[in-house]
């Protein structure tokens, strides 16, 4: 056993992160604060929250950094011709690293914002900059042959590029340069990477998505083959329809926190019984 209790934070977009936001602050408030985690686990959006928490960063600060206007973010939108680029990546038969590099060399080729602008908008996302000391994966995938990658503090990477790279969506965002390398979303890989929690006796999953390529990549297949005291958390149907149909939209920021924060209420008592 490595550890006691790990959080696994999964993607979603801005307004995953701050619906986790939300949420995260609401369990706070019913006596589930599971900001005291030995290991986070970051995929995508929830790369973000899981490098402040890890930080130190307290829940209300980071609830009410959601409630405030989106400065300084990109607004975007995953298109109809984007979703079929990703389903053609994945249904020609190979291996899903074979997979996920099509898919990759589609990224490198597509007309996004640049690199540059995009490591301005995590240096103003994050209210830390350097590597915490307590244990955080910051999860990739590599676009030249799509290895999945899984960041830490001993990797001697920024952690603004880590994370920058756990969030470059595809086709949407611009992969990361790093070490002559570049990266895109981890969540190419599993929308959360549950299984990056194995180990731990306690896993507590908060997954603003829970759809996959696969069923064996969903959050709740990897929960379930941990065989640990678990539980994954996933927005209610008043949370999905304050976050919206374009997870990209960061005017839906505050509705999307102000509703995980509500949800928060139905679900302490199952994640307390994990957790404590």
């Amino acid at each position: 056993m490595t550890g006691e209790r790990a959080l696994v934070l999964g993607g979603g977009g801005v307004t995953g992160i701050a619906w986790e936001t939300g949420i995260l602050h609401g369990l706070a408030e019913q006596g589930a604060d599971l900001s005291g985690a030995d290991l986070f686990v970051g995929t995508s959006a929830g790369s973000v929250v899981a490098a402040q928490l890890a930080g130190g960063v307290p829940l209300a600060d980071l609830y009410a950094s959601q409630l405030l206007p989106p400065d300084g973010e990109i607004p975007a939108r995953l298109t109809p011709w984007m979703l079929v680029r990703y389903a053609l990546s994945y249904v020609v038969p190979g291996k899903p690293a074979a997979k996920r590099a099509r898919l990759g060399r589609a990224a490198v080729r597509a007309r996004t914002p640049s690199e540059r602008s995009r490591l301005e908008v995590f240096e103003h996302r994050l209210s830390i900059q350097d590597w915490p000391e307590r244990a955080l994966k910051v999860t990739a995938v590599d676009v030249a042959d799509g290895r999945f990658v899984a960041f830490d503090r001993d990797s001697g990477v920024p952690l603004v590029k880590a994370v920058a790279s756990s969030c470059a969506v595809p086709l949407v965002w611009p992969p990361v340069t790093i070490d002559g390398h570049r990266y895109m979303d981890g969540g190419m890989r599993s929308v959360a990477n549950v299984d990056l929690a194995a180990g731990y006796s306690r896993v507590v999953v908060v997954a603003p998505l829970t759809r996959a390529a696969s069923a064996a990549a969903t959050p709740q297949a990897q929960v379930a083959k941990l065989g640990v005291p678990s539980v994954v958390l996933s927005p209610d149907e008043t949370a999905l329809a304050a976050i919206g149909k374009n997870l990209l939209d960061p005017a839906r920021r505050r509705p999307a926190a102000e509703a995980g924060f509500a949800q928060a209420a139905s679900v302490a008592a199952a994640v307390r019984e994990v957790w404590d």
